[in-house]
């Protein structure tokens, strides 16, 4: 966890590696109560027993669970105090090069990549790399962007 004293500390730290978090682990039970919030249940996602013979040999968590997991290991990653809110503001790009299978642990790291002044506070970017042990390849990489208010 990184933690900035000021929005002039989060300022200077551009560039900076914010660590790393998790593990988050993705069972069977999270993806399927994804899938009934989302009402997305394609069968890659559900079906145990057709997913065993598919081309992942088991089901795969949807890509936008695994960036629903961005919230909470920014959470542990990027702590600025002396603010009057950290808000979510969107996001620049996200790619998902790797699957996440059922039962995998994921985790993640983060890179300070900007922040630009902006009336009352400023706009944070943050680089996300999403990572699981089985998988040479990262399975989210996303540029996060945040607005904190002073």
């Amino acid at each position: 966890m990184t933690t900035f004293t000021s929005l002039d500390e989060l300022r200077a730290a551009v560039g900076a590696q914010l660590g790393s978090a998790g593990p988050i682990i993705v069972t069977q039970e999270r993806i399927n109560g994804f899938a009934d919030v989302t009402e997305d249940h394609q069968w890659i996602h559900v079906d145990t027993k057709r997913a065993a013979a598919g081309s992942f040999g088991t089901t795969i968590a949807h890509g936008y669970l695994t960036l629903s997991f961005v919230a909470p290991f920014l959470e542990s990653l990027l702590i600025v105090e002396g603010v009057q809110a950290t808000l979510n503001y969107g996001l620049d790009s996200v790619r998902f090069p790797a699957p996440v299978p059922s039962g995998s642990e994921v985790s993640a790291t983060a890179v300070l990549a900007e922040v630009t002044d902006k009336t009352g506070g400023a706009e944070v970017r943050v680089q996300v790399t999403m990572t699981i042990p089985s998988s040479p390849k990262p399975v989210c990489v996303a540029t996060v962007v945040m607005r904190i208010v002073e």
